[in-house]
């Protein structure tokens, strides 16, 4: 599998910057080429673990434009999303220490604003592997995609009144009705193949899940696409899309081009 970006960004003064575009290293064993950041014109890159365990890069970028690429080759197996039907919920008491900051409202994820609507809407469902599929079909059912509908400070309340939204839109909503029925989940951002998938294909583009906590650990679900997939990649997981931002500039930047891909090697 062949992954990579090609990213323009312009600023009108030297800006610094947070870059977080790296593959997660839960996937190590299976770089064949590893995706090693370049820059043009090239600046000085260092690195560091946030609280998240994300792998993220600081640089100052000049005056100008700034060219960040960045290619790897993966050995994967075509293994599709993890499917663990039936698997049961825990109960709060019984979840690991680690997991409870992913039951708390954040930026994007109001819980205090959806944890009626959500007991509503849930409240009589089989818990477990079978409530959150629930949440994910619901979400997938009401939510309309287009890229027209992108916002960068809409929240989960919002979509869930005006039922538009990216990727990131539904991974929000869905992880929000979770953490109101009590289940850990938390925004994952990464790559999505087409592999497998019939065309026609849209421009690459990073793509938005989430993870919930059941018994026996994480799982993936996916309430944009509602499928397991094959060539899911992981770059980085927080609380919600303001902890995984790909890059935050602490100053003005423009967007110039934007390029990414994840095909069969």
């Amino acid at each position: 599998m062949n992954v990579g970006y090609d990213i323009v960004l312009a600023c009108p003064e030297p800006t610094a910057m947070i870059l977080m575009v790296h593959i997660h290293e839960s996937r190590p064993q299976t770089l064949v080429v590893p995706d090693r950041l370049t820059t043009t014109p090239a600046v000085p890159l260092s690195f560091y673990r946030d609280s998240y365990d994300n792998w993220c890069t600081r640089l100052v970028a000049p005056a100008g434009e700034i060219r960040l690429t960045a290619e790897a080759v993966l050995d994967d197996d075509g293994s599709l999303d993890p499917l663990a039907p039936g698997t049961r919920e825990l109960e709060v008491p019984e979840l690991p220490d680690d997991a409870l900051l992913f039951l708390l409202g954040s930026r994007y994820c109001e819980t205090d604003r959806l944890v009626q609507t959500a007991w509503d809407l849930f409240g009589g469902t089989p818990r477990g592997w079978a409530r959150v599929q629930a949440i994910c079909d619901y979400v997938h059912e009401r939510v309309q995609f287009g890229y027209e509908h992108a916002r960068p400070t809409k929240t989960a309340f919002e979509v869930m009144n005006d039922g538009q939204g990216v990727c990131r839109d539904f991974a929000h909503l869905a992880i929000t009705l979770c953490r109101c029925m009590n289940i850990p989940a938390r925004y994952c951002t990464g790559y999505l193949s087409d592999i497998g998938r019939p065309g026609p294909y849209d421009p690459g583009d990073f793509a938005a899940w989430m993870e919930v906590r059941l018994d026996g650990g994480w799982f993936v679900f996916d309430p944009r696409n509602n499928h397991r997939r094959t060539g899911r990649l992981l770059i980085a997981r927080g609380r919600d899309a303001a902890d995984v931002a790909i890059s935050n500039s602490f100053g003005t930047s423009e967007l110039r081009a934007f390029r990414v891909w994840a095909d069969p090697a």
